[in-house]
């Protein structure tokens, strides 16, 4: 999605180009193939002139791992524009030396520590202190990325057949969703939980219509945790749609004080995130307090870090996939964990993303999205 946006970016400023160049350096060359970056980039494009896609997996520009620049050329030859951007994880792009904050400033604090003392003093809660930076239009936002959530889960559940890519990776979303009918009570729900995530991160996979929360690879796993408490639960859409501000929020903390770009920081980054932040939003809907949610939030992330990212051939498949099913029960763990505490405990979520920032910078390139190294290595 990033180095489609930055296309759509660079395209829109040169119209009249007779030729593009786009280059992809280090990890967005490595497992551009497998993510459809060049796909995603043709996409756009082609349209506007003929355009060539350089891969450079053994060059890393020094400011993020997954770089690209952008040429155009006039009908003689001549260059007539040159753009470098990173894509930073999520569909966000931004240029060297770029603030990661948007350039208007949404929130006006940014760690949680912040955000709690605040919901302490006030007696609101994380939604509240969403919809008082972000007003009343986030709703018709979120309302429409529940919909895409929702589709995206349908629609897998009821996809087979195997997967782009050479892998001979089957989906498996229908027959664990057809299995966890034959179970009872915890057994059937958590058979629900992994086939909603699977569903999704396989339409993800086939590069069917997914939203980023908060990236591609990681994006089965707040759909599921909320799909699956809206199905079984009967929670009415107004409190998912609240869910999932506090679950935006949480994830927005990380991507202000950290990253959740596989190729930054390992996946601690993608599917980590992704269960703080669903564990965030199952809190929420049960009825936890700030500091329970919090917790919740902080245990999700907690308890993936220094996950690898690894994936084999570069594609979204393996271990992608199992780990968007196994991260959303380990969300709902981590709800459940919490709500049994008083909302106390001794490392903070904004300790954890600092933590994660430093592993995921400590981390060898290997295992940062390069598809050379761990997994990655079995074929």
């Amino acid at each position: 999605m990033g180095p489609r946006n930055a296309a759509k970016l660079f395209g829109k400023s040169h119209p009249g180009a007779s030729r593009f160049e786009v280059t992809l350096f280090g990890s967005l060359a490595a497992t551009g193939k497998g993510h459809l970056t060049d796909k995603a980039i043709l996409d756009v494009l082609l349209p506007i002139a003929p355009t060539e896609i350089i891969w450079q997996p053994d060059i890393f520009l020094p400011f993020h791992p997954n770089g690209m620049t952008f040429k155009a050329f006039d009908s003689e030859g001549k260059l007539i524009g040159e753009k470098t951007q990173y894509s930073i994880g999520g569909g966000d792009v931004i240029e060297e030396g770029a603030p990661r904050q948007a350039a208007e400033d949404v929130y006006d604090m940014h760690t949680m520590a912040d955000i709690l003392k605040w919901c302490d003093s006030t007696g609101h809660s994380f939604w509240e202190y969403v919809e008082r930076c972000e007003d009343s239009s986030i709703w018709d936002y979120l309302r429409e990325v529940w919909q895409v959530m929702k589709l995206a889960v349908e629609r897998g559940i009821e996809a087979e057949g195997v997967l782009p890519g050479g892998l001979g990776v089957a989906r498996k979303a229908t027959s664990y969703y057809v299995h966890a009918a034959g179970y009872s009570s915890s057994l059937k729900s958590r058979g629900l939980v992994y086939a909603y995530a699977l569903a999704v991160s396989e339409e993800n996979a086939a590069g069917g219509k997914i939203v980023t929360a908060p990236t591609c690879g990681s994006c089965g796993i707040v759909p599921a945790v909320l799909y699956h408490l809206h199905t079984s639960k009967g929670f009415s859409e107004q409190r998912i749609l609240r869910a999932l501000a506090t679950a935006g929020l949480f994830g927005n903390v990380v991507k202000t004080n950290a990253s959740v770009s596989g190729a930054e920081v390992g996946c601690q980054g993608e599917v980590g995130v992704a269960c703080a932040m669903a564990a965030a939003a199952a809190s929420q809907l049960f009825g936890g307090t700030p500091r329970q949610i919090e917790y919740s939030a902080e245990m999700g992330l907690e308890h993936h870090l220094g996950l690898t990212c690894d994936p084999v051939c570069g594609l979204v498949q393996i271990p992608c996939i199992e780990r968007n099913a196994y991260a959303a029960a380990r969300a709902l763990d981590a709800n459940l964990y919490s709500a049994f505490s008083d909302g106390r405990h001794s490392v903070s979520f904004d300790r954890v993303v600092e933590v994660m920032k430093q592993t995921g910078h400590d981390l060898p390139s290997l295992y940062k999205e390069t598809a050379r190294g761990g997994l990655a290595k079995i074929r």
